[in-house]
């Protein structure tokens, strides 16, 4: 026995292991299935569903496989009949708290409730629920909350106070059971990430329109419906249709959006490369002049700034005053190519396939307007799509492929990597350097700001200079770099910050299940493409060069491609009893 590890059985297979282990680590590490429901790890054991019990040999009571450490000689049964039974019975306590809207449920297609009741022999349809006196409520124009589908596991209170947020409060109703409501504090807001989504087991937790809404756009007559998809969709849409994670799907995708009867599909990478271009350009700026606001903040993830304008208004002059890829790129579908193919701008819809539920908060920002217009009307999230995709009966792996359209159909492999935590931070120093050099760089990639890493930092020499940078994905960890700076404010130049855990791969909208390992294979896929890119940096996109030479000027850059954010008064966000 290797020095410092223990002898433990389970299902009569030997195991050597560490003992500061759960029984239900080690059961992955040895590809030993133990059911699970609320168990989830992003987090920390729940312990709450009871779908993980276990016998250990010698003791009466059945044991949670989830937060129960493994002890040298532990004898481990995970499907003896003293756990079937249990597990069953758990299971029909589960459903008597859940009101089943399976129809219209965020989790209609993989839903592990339904899994499990099958395996273990719960005939769910026979048991009638509870009556409800549980709520359903609205978070802004964001989130929905169906508290009678809720079985009270507290994954949403974990996964927000993660987040730094801790919207969502676990507590006893009158009748002394466990229930989930949003909470009470009027200094606290919800920001729209919707980790709380990612990390449901039941699907209590939906993006406002998941369901009824999700064809409105495509049914307005008259109008020209133009579409565009998020860099980090091409790798996980594939899984809501059984490929494998990190699938690179983006021709199949663009002909799926086609099949749907659109009429013009570009790609939001396009957005990315002038948010890059021009987001370069203001930190060269602030770099320079010594009255500027440093560090600079990206400001392309909408959570992110929500968070700033509630909790930390102080902040809005560091961060960027550039626009999102996809508000940009709206704009541009609005004016730059509704006057070339001589379309009126008020006939054009612009939907957006977004990772990310707070995309639908970001498109009523009035500072985005362009003279009264909005530069897009609808957002889907990933999910939205392909369950939009799956209801007129759409294959993805059997559409034809095909391409976006002209004059906007170029993209840099710089753009596509915006997907993937690091990968704004690593576009706009790919051109910064250009711009500060007139030289190409001949290694492109800036590997240092890459990796699943909550914390990136890294100092970047450019020419002499050196720059320092941070890197966050998971909002909770941005107080750790700003606490950084409360020590000292000099300590970075530039910093990305990212709500969602790896980045957009693991934004709320994105195909569930999520985990560290679906994220990570999502994200190498966008660094793949972005290698087998002939044009690498956002400065060389052709499709780009063009627009700045026929289009823009002064004026039009401003209005398009720049905006403004506020300060929001705290307990602003409003929350309905639907």
């Amino acid at each position: 026995m290797d020095k410092g590890k223990i002898k433990i059985r389970i299902n009569d297979i030997e195991i050597f292991c560490a003992e500061n282990l759960t029984i239900l680590e080690i059961a992955k590490e040895n590809n030993i299935e133990i059911q699970t429901l609320c168990y989830h790890p992003d987090l920390y054991p729940a312990g709450e569903c009871g779908i993980c019990i276990v016998e250990i040999a010698g003791e009466s009571e059945l044991k949670r496989a989830c937060s129960t450490k493994v002890t040298d000689g532990m004898n481990i049964m995970t499907d003896s009949e003293k756990v079937k039974n249990a597990r069953k019975l758990a299971l029909e306590k589960l459903f008597e708290k859940h009101t089943r809207k399976c129809p219209n449920c965020i989790d209609l297609y993989h839903c592990k409730l339904l899994k499990l009741a099958a395996l273990n022999g719960v005939k769910f349809a026979k048991i009638e629920p509870i009556k409800s006196r549980k709520e359903i409520y609205k978070f802004g124009p964001s989130i929905v909350f169906d508290a009678s589908k809720c079985i009270a596991c507290g994954n949403c209170v974990m996964a927000c106070a993660k987040q730094g947020i801790g919207f969502y409060t676990k507590k006893k109703d009158e009748n002394g059971e466990n229930i989930v409501v949003p909470t009470e504090n009027e200094k606290i807001d919800c920001i729209d990430c919707a980790q709380c989504i990612n990390h449901c087991p039941v699907g209590a937790i939906s993006s406002e329109g998941e369901f009824e809404n999700i064809e409105k756009a495509f049914n307005q007559k008259g109008k020209v419906i133009a579409v565009q998809f998020a860099p980090s969709i091409r790798t996980s849409i594939g899984e809501e249709f059984n490929m494998p994670y990190g699938a690179v799907v983006t021709e199949k995708l663009v002909g799926a959006i086609r099949a749907l009867g659109v009429d013009l599909v570009f790609d939001t990478s396009t957005g990315a490369d002038f948010t890059t271009f021009e987001e370069a350009n203001e930190l060269i700026e602030r770099l320079k002049d010594k009255e500027s606001k440093l560090p600079m903040f990206t400001s392309c993830c909408p959570s992110w700034v929500k968070f700033v304008e509630f909790y930390h208004p102080e902040l809005i002059p560091n961060l960027t005053k550039v626009r999102s890829p996809q508000a940009i790129l709206g704009g541009i579908i609005k004016t730059y190519v509704a006057e070339k193919k001589g379309i009126d701008p008020k006939d054009i819809i612009v939907i957006s396939i977004m990772p990310c539920v707070a995309k639908k908060a970001e498109i009523q920002r009035k500072e985005l307007l362009i003279d009264g217009m909005k530069p897009v009307d609808h957002i889907l999230t990933t999910r939205e799509f392909a369950r939009l995709l799956k209801k007129r009966g759409i294959k993805l792996a059997e559409v034809k492929e095909s391409k976006p359209d002209s004059p906007l159909a170029d993209h840099s492999g710089a753009g596509v990597i915006y997907g993937a935590s690091g990968g704004v931070m690593e576009s706009a120093l790919r051109t910064a350097y250009f711009k500060l050099t007139g030289k190409e760089l001949e290694e492109i990639g800036f590997t240092k700001v890459r990796g699943m890493d909550e914390v990136k930092r890294a100092e970047i020499d450019i020419n002499g200079r050196k720059i320092k940078v941070g890197v966050v994905n998971g909002l909770g960890n941005a107080r750790k770099i700003l606490q950084e700076l409360q020590v000292d404010p000099k300590k970075y130049d530039y910093i990305e910050v990212m709500s969602c855990p790896g980045g957009c791969i693991g934004g709320g909208g994105q195909p569930l299940p999520t985990s560290s390992e679906i994220r990570k294979k999502r994200a190498e896929s966008l660094y793949l493409i972005d290698s087998t890119k002939q044009k690498r940096q956002a400065h060389k996109n052709p499709s780009l060069q063009k627009v700045y030479e026929d289009y823009m000027d002064e004026d039009k850059i401003k209005k398009i491609l720049y905006c403004s954010f506020n300060p929001r008064p705290r307990g602003s966000i409003d929350i309905k009893k639907l």
